[in-house]
């Protein structure tokens, strides 16, 4: 679900890929629906893509989101009524305690928190690919087309 979800660098909000173009990417704001063109020389970062530091090793977005989602019980996080900085890390420590304090910045944590509540808004509350069962699903139907054209 988030390989289609982008960040633009210089541009405000999260957006859905829709197509790909000539030398660019039809992109869909995902909280006002409005389309535009994301050229080559745009930074474009899948959400997929990306991952948290924690101790151990990285921590893909999606287990992270899944935790804020369960953490809050999937409503939207007020990330001013949380306070200043260290009480941003606090709250960010009693969801996911293994994060690496020293390579996981305050602004990363308020990025996290906005992404969070950005995809809960435009109604995207499940975070982890279906890949697997999406794939069964191809399968299955090719199967059945399959069997249609034998008969």
């Amino acid at each position: 679900m988030l390989k289609k979800i982008l960040s633009i660098s210089g541009k405000p909000g999260l957006y859905r890929l829709v197509s790909q173009g000539r030398n660019m990417l039809i992109v869909e704001n995902i909280a006002t629906g409005r389309r535009q063109p994301a050229y080559a020389s745009d930074k474009v970062v899948s959400l997929g893509d990306i991952a948290i530091y924690t101790n151990d090793s990285d921590m893909p977005l999606t287990d992270v989101l899944e935790k804020v989602k369960e953490a809050n019980d999937g409503k939207e996080i007020d990330v001013k009524a949380i306070g200043d900085d260290a009480k941003i890390r606090e709250y960010f420590k009693s969801i996911l305690p293994e994060y690496d304090e020293d390579r996981v910045y305050t602004t990363d944590i308020r990025k996290l928190f906005s992404w969070y509540n950005q995809l809960i808004a435009a109604g995207v509350t499940e975070f982890k690919d279906n890949e697997i069962a999406e794939d069964q699903a191809a399968e299955a139907a090719e199967a059945a087309d399959a069997e249609s054209v034998e008969k």
